[in-house]
């Protein structure tokens, strides 16, 4: 979580990303690479009963990048916030919000992340707040919701 604040101490700017998700999906793309990489070498020195050649070697590696690729897609949440408005940037998708459509910042009981409660009775989950971070997602939460009170009021 980064913060830029005024002469006030007041907040300005907030961006905050999962930290629990992110060091596990590090550490599960580095491990795939890794395993990839070991059973491409191992292709030509160990008989298998099927002759592999380079191209299988490479083509195996890419295959663990693919899939390291993706792993890392999950470390892709952030939530940037400031007096204007917040961005909710997900795995796939990035919206910005104007804090005048958004009613409420929640985090509901057993949800995994927090979400953004929209008018018509919509919503926009936040993954960038997860329950698994504990006291970190609290701070965030408040100084989410600060941000999005000092909207309203003015």
């Amino acid at each position: 979580m980064s913060r830029t604040a005024d002469d006030a101490g007041v907040t300005q700017t907030l961006v905050a990303r999962p930290r629990k998700v992110l060091i596990a999906a590090w550490i599960g793309a580095v491990a795939i690479i890794v395993l990839f990489a070991a059973i491409a070498v191992m292709l030509t020195t160990v008989y298998t009963g099927v002759y592999f050649r380079l191209a299988d070697q490479v083509a195996l590696m890419l295959i663990g990048l693919f899939i390291a690729g993706g792993l890392l897609l999950v470390a892709r949440p952030r939530v940037r916030a400031d007096a204007e408005g917040i961005e909710v940037r997900n795995i796939v998708s990035t919206r910005r919000l104007a804090w005048s459509e958004v009613e409420r910042v929640a985090f509901p009981d057993g949800a995994s992340w927090a979400r953004l409660d929209l008018a018509d009775d919509e919503y926009l989950h936040v993954m960038a707040i997860q329950a698994v971070d504990g006291e970190r997602s609290v701070a965030v939460m408040r100084e989410l919701r600060a941000l999005h009170a000092a909207a309203r009021r003015s």
